[in-house]
């Protein structure tokens, strides 16, 4: 008999529950035994939350619109199936522009992979990552012009070859 996805989701929630109930009592323990301590991590964790909630308005802002203009047919045209070597160049520039924290590409990217993006361009983007536009000065200026155009032709390489090893592997 098959589950709904209800059920599904009912069972994935749990592990979730059951961390954050761990994590609870493990501060009430630590609060009976080191007041100052406590006071101190939850200050930390309420700067870090502070500092991210401008993260997560940014990543919702974008989830929005690109809900708004990038409708499933168009992913898919343009980072589906059929998209071709136009995929690939799109996802290898676009990891390459891509700037900020990680964290906020999961998301929208997962977003992306439900409205029909392959596997295989989301490995070359999230590879292409790794070229940071801002920091290429600094690369020529420590390790020299030819090395650094050699590394990130490389790297491009290595990218588009992670991307077909990872299609081939689904």
């Amino acid at each position: 008999m098959k589950k709904s996805s209800r059920e599904k989701k009912g069972k994935r929630r749990w592990p979730g529950f059951i961390f954050l109930a761990l994590v609870i009592v493990t501060y009430c323990i630590l609060f009976i035994l080191s007041r100052e301590n406590v006071y101190r991590s939850l200050k930390v964790s309420g700067n870090i939350l502070v500092n991210l909630i401008p993260v997560f308005i940014v990543v919702i802002l974008f989830m929005g619109i690109s809900n708004f203009f990038l409708k499933p047919k168009s992913v898919s045209r343009y980072l589906g199936k059929e998209s071709g070597i136009k995929g690939w160049f799109i996802a290898a520039i676009a990891g390459i522009l891509s700037h900020g924290p990680i964290y906020i590409w999961y998301p929208v990217l997962k977003e992306f992979r439900q409205k029909g993006m392959r596997t295989g361009l989301l490995g070359v983007f999230l590879y292409n990552r790794a070229i940071k536009i801002p920091l290429l000065p600094l690369l020529i200026y420590y390790f020299g012009t030819v090395f650094a155009v050699l590394l990130l032709i490389w790297m491009i390489i290595a990218s588009l070859a992670e991307g077909k090893i990872l299609e081939i592997l689904e």
